[in-house]
């Protein structure tokens, strides 16, 4: 009962109102507020009661101003960077091995023989322009399949709007050419460029687009790599793996601190860049080793044997093994991160360890561990951890499907395995990305991850006084022969440890928190106008109660518009209570004088009966009773 009672007084509260009128609650507000500045609005005089609202109005204006300064660099969400030593057990990076050559000349011979022919005709016909000069007539003819899929073209530029296409295998010159903007460009003193014919609007014609390059080495590798990748891209593979460099014949000697390891302790993956590659250490199968001494006695020794006589000629133009040091469980990505060792040589690499702590969303982009990622991650058959890379190639691979971005050899890899697609289809959709003038917005996050930064230091190994026993040892070890398989051409000696016993934490912090952000605005709020929370909240009461006011205002008014309506309609007033007795008795009188029927035989109304027009009824008695009426 009383909880009814309670609100019974609160809807006639409501409906009240606050009682007071705008300019009673402004005095009020003024009079009562905790602010300084609008009580000498109303204590002062004229003079002074100007200058005071003029200082409180422009002290407002500031402050409202310095807020929105605030708010927005809280909505900007900024972080700091802060740098810091720490010292414990690290775990010993995920170290990669590869050779430089994918794979064994010996084994893959049989497929690129048709191709190392005609790699053959075209370099001599390139030292050799003049007819008649070169030995291909002795030779069996060549199979110009190949070259007519993807030819090599010499491009003379000396008239710029007409230069003159010349290609290598045919005596013909056309002069139509769309040029593309990408690719090296032609040096001023030469008017003279190698291309690869990437695209033509129609099989047959003349207006191709080239890939220009200012040496016939480039053309000639660049045509090479994009012909051999066709061509063994189409071999299953596991035969792809057993053509490429095993375990057991590249990895001579393995020490890791104090403890000898061998082959079986990498695992093998197929790089398509470098074929067969091992990792040590990437905890995919067991834990991963921890290295609590820094010094290279206490890190990883290899001894490698790169086998640089067994290279595919015109596929490698590098000699030596590509590593790369990762965190467990991510994916090498040997070709944006990786470094090479050189033959012949003792490569000494001191590692530190920096971490990156990156702050997440509303901060940045940045992810921890890739499951928001709104893309599949490519690499997710070798159960690996999103990483930077994987962020790169996920963006790379992204635009080259979209046909803006350079794409990688081993996207055009998966493009040749494709039986319905040739390898000019796939290097027109390689290359098209250097016709576009635009690229799409792609944004991928960022993750936080562990950076190594190498020191490396190189020396001959092994020395020409002892070079003799190590070869001697080294091949009997692998080959269970006396004599000497190895040379220095192809051996290489790694040491990989930590040069320091600490790391590096950076760290990102929020540059400004929400205690920053209310501590600042009561700052600018007290320093211009002397006000703390609680005058906020006389602020906002007064203006509830200037709302409260305004809708009981609009109620009454609402009120006076439907009145006057209906005094437009019915322009006389309404009878009164007595004009309506009176005018019932002066009825009654009526059927007794004509007699009417008697008032006891008079039957009642029926249900439903409209009442009778009292209006007719209170003049009609005027009429009937004549104006003897007043006498009696």
């Amino acid at each position: 009962m009383n909880l009814k009672k309670y609100f019974v007084r609160a809807l006639h509260r409501l409906q009240k109102g606050p009682g007071y009128t705008y300019k009673e609650l402004l005095v009020w507000y003024c009079d009562n507020t905790n602010t300084h500045g609008p009580k000498r609005i109303i204590k002062e005089g004229p003079k002074k009661k100007f200058i005071w609202f003029f200082l409180t109005l422009l002290f407002a204006s500031l402050v409202f101003w310095q807020w929105g300064i605030l708010i927005n660099t809280y909505l900007s969400y900024n972080v700091t960077s802060s740098l810091s030593i720490g010292f414990k057990t690290m775990k010993f990076p995920a170290v990669t091995v590869c050779n430089a050559n994918p794979f064994k000349y010996s084994k893959v011979k049989h497929l690129l023989k048709e191709l190392d022919r005609l790699i053959e005709a075209a370099l001599e016909r390139i030292l050799q322009p003049t007819p008649g000069n070169g030995s291909e007539n002795a030779s069996p003819p060549l199979d110009l399949e190949l070259w007519h899929q993807l030819p090599l073209v010499l491009i003379d530029e000396h008239d710029k709007d007409n230069p003159i296409i010349l290609d290598i295998f045919e005596r013909n010159q056309t002069s139509a050419v769309n040029e593309t903007a990408a690719g090296n460009e032609t040096a001023s003193d030469n008017e003279t460029t190698w291309g690869n014919e990437t695209s033509c609007s129609q099989q047959g014609s003349d207006n191709c687009t080239y890939r220009n390059f200012s040496s016939a080495a480039q053309a000639v590798t660049e045509w090479y790599v994009l012909q051999s990748t066709s061509i063994l891209s189409k071999v299953p593979l596991h035969e792809r793996i057993a053509m490429g460099y095993q375990a057991e014949d590249m990895i001579l000697a393995c020490l890791y601190g104090a403890e000898p390891c061998n082959y079986k302790n990498f695992t093998q993956i197929y790089h398509p860049d470098h074929g067969n590659c091992y990792i040590f250490n990437w905890g995919m199968d067991e834990e991963a080793l921890n290295s609590s001494n820094p010094g290279a006695e206490f890190g990883l020794k290899l001894i490698l044997d790169i086998s640089q006589q067994d290279y595919i000629p015109y596929l490698s133009s590098a000699a030596g093994a590509r590593l790369m040091l990762h965190q467990q469980k991510s994916f090498p990505f040997l070709k944006d991160q990786g470094i090479y060792a050189m033959a012949g040589t003792e490569t000494s690499i001191g590692v530190l360890v920096d971490e990156l702590e990156r702050m997440g969303y509303p901060y940045s982009d940045c992810t921890m561990n890739g499951s928001d990622v709104p893309v599949k991650n490519l690499y997710s058959q070798y159960n690996t951890s999103y990483s930077i890379q994987v962020k790169h190639i996920l963006k790379s691979k992204m635009l080259q499907f979209l046909g803006t971005g350079r794409g990688f050899p081993s996207a055009l890899e998966q493009c040749l395995t494709h039986r319905h697609l040739t390898a000019r289809m796939c290097l027109k959709i390689w290359r098209s990305s250097r016709r576009k003038t635009s690229v799409p917005t792609l944004s991928f996050p960022l993750p936080s991850d562990t950076q190594y930064k190498m020191t490396i230091s190189m020396a001959d190994w092994p020395s020409e006084a002892s070079e003799d026993w190590i070869f001697h040892i080294l091949s009997y070890e692998r080959d269970m022969s006396t004599n000497v398989t190895l040379d220095r051409n192809g051996i290489i000696k790694l040491n990989i440890y930590f040069q320091e016993y600490n790391y590096r934490t950076i760290s990102e912090s929020a540059a400004t928190t929400i205690v920053w952000l209310l501590s600042s605005l009561g700052g600018q709020f007290g320093f211009w106008m002397g006000g703390s929370v609680l005058c906020l909240i006389e602020f906002g009461e007064i203006i509830i109660d200037s709302l409260w006011i305004t809708v009981i205002n609009l109620i009454s008014w609402c009120k006076g518009l439907k009145q006057k309506r209906a005094q437009a309609r019915y322009p006389d007033a309404p009878p009164t209570v007595s004009e309506l007795v009176e005018a019932h008795t002066n009825l009654g009188f009526q059927h007794e004088d004509v007699g009417a029927l008697p008032r006891d035989e008079a039957l009642p109304p029926e249900p439903g009966t409209p009442p009778p027009n009292y209006d007719s009824l209170r003049v009609q008695p005027l009429d009937v009773l004549g104006p003897d009426s007043d006498a009696e």
